[in-house]
């Protein structure tokens, strides 16, 4: 395994991993409490509209899928604070929209689209050195902007009547943290794909709720979670020749289903005096 440090595909999928993990945990932390999970999913799939004109017109999918997926999550968010649709409903069209875009335009492009795979299904290996760059910035700036406004984001991921009610920033926070989640997935599809990466945002959470309920302290074990099977996946596959994107996912289901399980068992035990 020591051998393969020597080489800058394995560094570099190491390096991104470990930096998503942080962004993803965070992230997916505010979308679980805000209970945004359906809003993640259908920019996720808005995205693959971007992809497809990006591919069509010779412009880098990745910056095409980021202003589609910003555009998507702005305007679902517009569509339901101030107009008469609700948020899933909102969610629905965009999903719909961003895949018939994209697979129109795929299905349009001449020739072959090479790293069409890449995008559905996760590639940790082909991160680039200008990939760590973007993961990295973002990450920071995710970091700057948490430490700033903590105490306003948990008001309003938890209550945003309240929050409205004490006067604070809620609509500052609400498009700003859109804005966030949409570069976050962005960033994150080339890591496991459009059809793994609502696991990556959600299970750490799952399994940090078995043991934490305040925001901070689910964050924070979200974070170890993530890298720890991130980390993990990426060692296995070396040794089993399988995408590392779907060992990371299975490793998040089969530990939550463990802990799920055990748990209650440990938790009965201790209820039990003994005679």
């Amino acid at each position: 395994m020591f051998e393969l440090l020597k080489y800058s595909f394995f560094t570099n999928a190491l390096a991104g991993l470990a930096i998503i993990s942080v962004a993803s945990a965070i992230i997916g932390t505010y979308i679980v409490t805000r209970r945004l999970v359906s809003l993640s999913g259908g920019v996720t799939h808005a995205c693959f509209g971007g992809l497809g004109l990006g591919y069509y017109f010779g412009v880098n999918p990745i910056f095409m899928a980021a202003l589609f997926a910003i555009a998507s999550s702005m305007g679902v968010e517009l569509m339901s604070t101030r107009g008469r649709i609700r948020e899933d409903s909102a969610t629905a069209v965009v999903w719909a929209l961003g895949m018939a875009v994209g697979i129109l335009f795929v299905f349009l492009t001449p020739g072959y689209v090479p790293e069409l795979n890449s995008f559905l299904f996760g590639n940790v290996l082909t991160i680039a050195s200008g990939d760590l760059w973007a993961f990295g910035i973002f990450t920071i700036v995710l970091l700057i902007f948490f430490a700033l406004f903590y105490n306003k984001i948990v008001f309003c991921a938890f209550d945003r009547d309240f929050a409205k009610v004490m006067h604070l920033p809620v609509r500052f926070i609400n498009y700003s943290m859109t804005v966030l989640v949409a570069v976050c997935i962005v960033l994150t599809i080339r890591l496991v794909g459009v059809m793994l990466l609502m696991s990556m945002l959600t299970l750490p959470q799952m399994i940090a709720e078995l043991f934490y309920r305040k925001f901070g302290s689910v964050m924070l074990a979200s974070v170890i979670v993530s890298l720890v099977c991130c980390i993990g996946g990426l060692l296995l596959c070396t040794v089993i020749d399988v995408p590392c994107s779907a060992l990371i996912v299975l490793g998040m289901c089969f530990l939550y289903l463990c802990l799920t399980v055990a748990l209650p068992l440990v938790r009965n035990n201790r209820r039990v005096k003994p005679l």
